[in-house]
């Protein structure tokens, strides 16, 4: 399901959704342990998944590389709960929401 050097991010494929409301729906799901472990996980390789779909143009993406990316998305959308906040909320955001209208791939 994923180019072979990226078979370490295997067990993390539920991850892989492609919607921005899907992934921030399966953050807030997730505790911190869970996010804690992917992020050390999939944050090493970002770089080279980067150098790697740079090698396919972004509207005609493979299967795989189209996984790939909604994982990496997935790195971006806990990123910020393991790096900063130390839980899965916007803390003091209270009931504010913002919704995406318009994936840049799906």
């Amino acid at each position: 399901m994923l180019p072979a050097e990226f078979a370490a991010l295997e067990p993390y494929l539920p991850w892989a959704l492609p919607t921005e409301p899907e992934r921030y729906a399966r953050r807030l799901a997730s505790s911190m342990d869970e996010m804690q472990e992917f992020y050390d996980t999939a944050f090493p390789l970002l770089e080279p998944v980067l150098t790697h779909l740079d090698g396919f143009p972004l509207d005609d993406l493979p299967d795989a590389e189209r996984t790939l990316l909604h994982l990496m998305m997935a790195l971006v959308m806990v990123s910020f709960p393991v790096e900063v906040w130390k839980q899965p909320r916007v803390p003091d955001s209270g009931a504010a929401y913002l919704d995406l209208v318009r994936e840049p791939v799906v």
